[in-house]
Parts: C-alpha cells; sequence; structure tokens
C-alpha cells in the first residue's frame, strides 16, 4: 500500500537482503490493520476459504523466484498440491479463431492424457477454451488469473473460476487493498504481470494464437528469461500477418510443427 511500490520495487527491496521478510519493512500493527481489511474484502466478495504462500515460508515454490521480479505473497483457493503437478501453460489470443480453439482443446486434452496440469490464465478466448478441455478430459487444471480472488475478468468466465477454485486450483498475485484503491485504467497492468508468475509455475508455455500487439508476448519474454520451454504451434508461423513467431525462435522458442515436437523438447531420450 506504500506510494510508488510495484512488484518491481518490492523484488528490488527483497533481494537487495536475502534475509528480509516482509514484517522487516511495517510495524506490526499495519499489517494487522492491513490483514484485517484484506479478509474483510474478500469475505465481501464471497470469498471465505482461501490460502496464501509467502517466500521463505511454507510451501511457498521455490520456481517462482526465476521470475525477473518473483512475487512475496500469492492467494489461492483449492488444491495447492497442483502446483507440484508437472504443468504447461496454454495460452493465446482472447479473440481467437475457431482453429485455434480447436487447436487449444486439442493440446490441452493431450496433455491431460499425458499426466500434466493444464495451466492458463482464465481470460475470454484460448485460455478458456484450454481450462474447459482438461475439465472435459478429466484432467487437473490451474489457473492463475489478473484480479483478487473473489472478482473475476471477464464475467462470463466467473462460473469455471468458482468451480476452479473449488475442486482444482485459482492463484492470484494480485493485492487486495491495492487492487480496490486503484483507478480501473491501472488495473490492466496486473494481467501481463501475472503471465510472468503463470510462466514460472510450469514447465513452459505453448502459444496457440496470439497478435502481434498481444499480452502473451509478455509471457513468451518471460519463459525464455526464466529458462523454460517456449512453444510455438506452426500455425502462428504461417500467419502472414505477424513477425514475432520467427523473432521468437531466433531467440530459443520451439517451433511445433507436431505434437511430438513438444514431448521430445520436454522429455529428449
Amino acid at each position: 500500500m506504500q506510494k510508488g511500490a510495484t512488484f518491481k520495487t518490492l523484488a528490488e527491496k527483497f533481494s537487495a537482503d536475502a534475509t528480509a521478510l516482509p514484517s522487516d519493512f511495517v510495524s506490526p500493527q499495519e499489517a494487522d490493520q492491513a490483514a484485517t481489511s484484506a479478509i474483510e474484502s474478500l469475505h465481501k466478495s464471497g470469498v471465505y476459504q482461501f490460502g496464501v504462500r509467502i517466500n521463505k515460508a511454507g510451501d511457498y515454490p521455490t520456481k517462482l523466484r526465476d521470475a525477473k521480479h518473483p512475487i512475496e505473497l500469492l492467494y489461492y483457493q483449492g488444491t495447492w498440491e497442483l502446483s507440484e503437478m508437472r504443468g504447461l501453460a496454454v495460452v493465446g489470443s482472447r479473440k481467437p479463431s475457431k482453429n485455434g480453439v480447436d487447436r487449444a482443446a486439442r493440446i490441452a486434452k493431450e496433455l491431460v492424457a499425458r499426466g500434466f496440469a493444464v495451466v492458463s490464465g482464465l481470460a475470454a478466448g484460448i485460455d478458456r477454451a484450454a481450462h474447459t478441455a482438461a475439465l472435459q478430459a478429466g484432467g487437473r487444471t490451474i489457473a492463475v488469473i489478473g484480479t483478487p480472488l473473489g472478482e473475476s475478468y471477464p464475467k462470463e468466465n466467473s462460473e469455471l473460476q468458482d468451480h476452479i477454485a473449488k475442486e482444482h486450483l485459482l492463484v492470484s498475485q494480485v493485492p487486495v487493498l491495492r487492487y480496490a484503491a486503484q483507478p480501473f485504467q491501472y488495473k490492466r497492468y496486473y494481467f501481463p504481470e501475472r503471465n510472468a508468475t503463470m510462466s514460472a509455475l510450469t514447465e513452459g508455455t505453448i502459444i496457440v494464437e496470439a497478435g502481434e500487439t498481444s499480452g502473451t508476448l509478455t509471457q513468451a519474454r518471460a519463459a525464455l528469461y526464466q529458462g523454460r520451454k517456449l512453444f510455438i504451434l506452426e500455425s502462428c508461423f504461417q500467419n502472414p500477418e505477424i513477425t514475432w513467431p520467427a523473432r521468437f525462435e531466433k531467440e530459443g522458442a520451439i517451433r511445433v510443427r507436431e505434437p511430438n515436437d513438444i514431448w521430445k523438447a520436454l522429455d529428449p531420450k
């Protein structure tokens, strides 16, 4: 809640002192007041059962430290153990083609068949298709959202979000009180920031379909920075309107001409 605080400035603050804890930077009174207010806010949103993961405490996933600006705290609902499964992110456009939706669904179902968790961001389009296909296939899915728990964007995904929160795993790094206090136009920045966390939580990211200015490319950059696999479907390379696939291939992304290209890269024998 401090003026000027961002995920970047907080990460820098903690990286400057490897032993630092959140309680080193705020008084107990401030912490208690913020905690009470955050819990009240979550309750108003209908969130009564949730957990937190804090760096240096409990089951915080060390793989999140691979992010350029790793988060110190996250909120979650559902089965935390799913974060320990092998997982791949399936992401892409919010306004995909029908072929893009079909490709996302096929990939999600194959991931389920191979024992992977399907990870995505619960946005419209490719994200929704991936989560839905994973559920239809009887698999496990993890949603990393760009809003606090109890809020959904887009609204039409609220039922799907509730189901994932109850039966699978819903993760949010968005600070509850800060989000509530911010003007609407600033809230959109949480979406690309969560993409970096989504990437760090997984072994790799599969981009199904994305435009030249898509937020999905934030996750592509994060995956390469974090040493994760970045997979780009052949159909993206065949689209004459975009240049990013060739650019990321030069930086180390894997061109997926057939599904086996994914499995060979993940488990080379």
